[in-house]
């Protein structure tokens, strides 16, 4: 049987809050613990959360999403080695 223990106290900064992430190139927002610097607040569902944001995560970046380019680096290799083969005789 698993034993859920409270957390220890005083060990998180004193302004360890829950915070609104914003992903500024898709829009996508998340509601994180974070004590994360921040000067602007966000409304989300009726209650404002500091905002963070940020430029990439799991919502745009091309690892997440699918989108990522696929780089021939075998091809790449094989074009080193015939260029500069005649060198190496």
């Amino acid at each position: 049987m698993l034993k859920l223990e409270a957390m220890k106290n005083e060990i998180h900064p004193n302004n360890y809050r829950v915070c609104v992430f914003k992903d500024m190139s898709t829009g996508d927002v998340t509601l994180i613990r974070s004590c994360a610097p921040t000067k602007e607040m966000l409304d989300v569902d009726g209650t404002e959360y500091p905002l963070v944001k940020m430029e990439v995560s799991s919502y745009s970046h091309p690892f997440y999403t699918g989108k990522q380019k696929l780089l021939d680096t075998a091809g790449r290799v094989d074009k080193f080695r015939n260029r500069y083969a005649k060198f190496t005789k």
